[in-house]
């Protein structure tokens, strides 16, 4: 009985937030909530295994509150432009620094976690040079999606943050033991924008400039260029309205730009430092730049709640997760799906559940949200992995890899219909069957790596 309630609310949860049809919030607390009370859970245990659950995910909801709006303040204030503009100058006409390039802005973009902010950062910075240049906009979409994917290894990162509060971890934690993957994971990308750029090179020979491409960063940013002239979705203007005030913010505050950036370094050398909460960091990093660039408490304010929607939702989303965590191990749920596949998985391949599972993750993870793979689907995994000797922690690593590089891939995930909004020659088919197996390849060497320096154990 509770294997089967608790497949039938893993199913319901899946496709509720496949088809849309409420928000993972409300998903994530009623679905639960319903199954507790059908297998017998009673109003005191119902709080119990709920509180359990919250606790288990309070403190990267916090983390997320924090981090999100402090590198989405830094982003405004313009600490990463001077990099982005160095390096697109610096690429020119070069074909394969064009293709580097685009790479190290994505994941330097990709510092904040928000997938629409390196969208809007990286697309239009470089889409008019591959235009100029006649390289394939696959090759842009490609090498924006891969960078995105590593770098959303961050413990504010979507993906990290749900496997830390499937696991009962703190993010920052989980984040230190996955420094020397994505480390790995940054070559990997960069290797990829070298080859792609040497491909391309080969493909087109002699290049000649073309002069008739005359679209500037700012028009493509403003949403004046879109696919066969059309205009950009509402939401896709308003992010794009927001760029052009964060250029207003940029011009603003030069004189604290070196500080902001010294500061952001700061920051991040803390959290490898690891001796305070990684949320305590972000909390302290943020009031600091408030203090130093937002004098007015109107100013602060205002500032505060341009970010707050993004960071109290994906926080609430976490706390949402923490109720339904809760449910499933207080009543026993997921230790009863799990014995259920164990029953059905052969013995000799059982052991291997992490690897399996490990190499599946990006195609699994194109067809299922992020919120369903992570709080859905991973759960009764891992305990059957466990069921055969393998740790939770190397089937969820294993599993979290393959996710991370199929987010602008996904059809379910906004920002990749944001990206070809910003682009006038590529459809999602053709970013799918050009992006996927180099995504997917990058996705394996990284998994092999894990294993190879023992990340990841056999």
């Amino acid at each position: 009985m509770l294997a089967f309630i608790g497949f039938l609310m893993v199913i319901a949860t899946i496709y509720l937030l496949l088809k849309g049809k409420s928000n993972p919030i409300t998903v994530m607390i009623i679905v639960p909530v319903i199954a507790a009370l059908i297998v017998g859970t009673n109003f005191e245990e119902l709080g119990e295994y709920v509180g359990a659950g919250i606790e288990t995910v309070m403190s990267n909801a916090v983390l997320f509150i924090f981090s999100i709006i402090f590198f989405g303040v830094m982003q405004d204030l313009g600490v990463f432009d001077p990099m982005v503009n160095w390096l697109t100058e610096r690429a020119g006409t070069n074909i394969v620094a064009v293709t580097v390039v685009t790479a190290i802005i994505g994941i330097v973009a990709h510092l904040d976690g928000a997938t629409a902010t390196t969208v809007l950062i990286t697309i239009p910075a470089m889409y008019p040079i591959y235009k100029a240049l006649g390289i394939k906009t696959e090759v842009l979409l490609c090498l924006t999606t891969a960078s995105m994917g590593v770098m959303n290894l961050l413990p504010w990162g979507g993906p990290v943050a749900r496997v830390s509060a499937v696991l009962g971890l703190d993010a920052n934690d989980l984040w230190l033991t996955l420094i020397p993957l994505q480390i790995f994971g940054v070559i990997v990308i960069l290797s990829l924008a070298v080859w792609l750029g040497l491909k391309e090179k080969r493909r087109m020979g002699t290049i000649m400039l073309n002069p008739s491409v005359t679209t500037s960063t700012n028009e493509v940013r403003k949403g004046k260029t879109t696919s066969e002239g059309e205009d950009l979705t509402n939401n896709q203007l308003s992010e794009t309205s927001a760029t052009v005030s964060e250029n207003e913010m940029n011009s603003k505050h030069k004189k604290t730009r070196l500080f902001n950036t010294i500061w952001t370094v700061l920051v991040v050398g803390f959290l490898i430092w690891n001796k305070l909460p990684a949320y305590l960091v972000f909390m302290i990093g943020l009031s600091v730049t408030f203090i130093i660039n937002f004098p007015s408490t109107k100013e602060q304010n205002d500032v505060f709640k341009k970010h707050a929607g993004a960071a109290l939702t994906i926080s609430a989303t976490m706390l949402a997760a923490g109720v339904m965590v809760g449910i499933m191990d207080g009543t026993g749920m997921i230790e009863e799906m799990a014995r259920v596949l164990t029953s059905i998985i052969p013995d000799v391949l059982g052991r291997f559940t992490h690897v399996i599972f490990g190499i599946f993750a990006l195609p699994m993870g194109l067809m299922v949200s992020t919120d369903a793979y992570f709080f859905g689907f991973m759960p009764p995994i891992l305990e059957v992995g466990a069921q055969f000797g393998v740790g939770p922690m190397n089937t969820a690593l294993a599993m979290l890899v393959g996710k991370n590089l199929s987010l602008m891939i996904s059809p379910l995930v906004p920002a990749t219909f944001l990206a070809l909004g910003l682009v006038d020659d590529v459809d999602y088919q053709s970013h799918l069957k050009f992006s996927m197996k180099y995504v997917w390849l990058a996705s394996l060497l990284m998994l092999l790596f894990a294993f190879l320096v023992g990340i990841i154990q056999f």
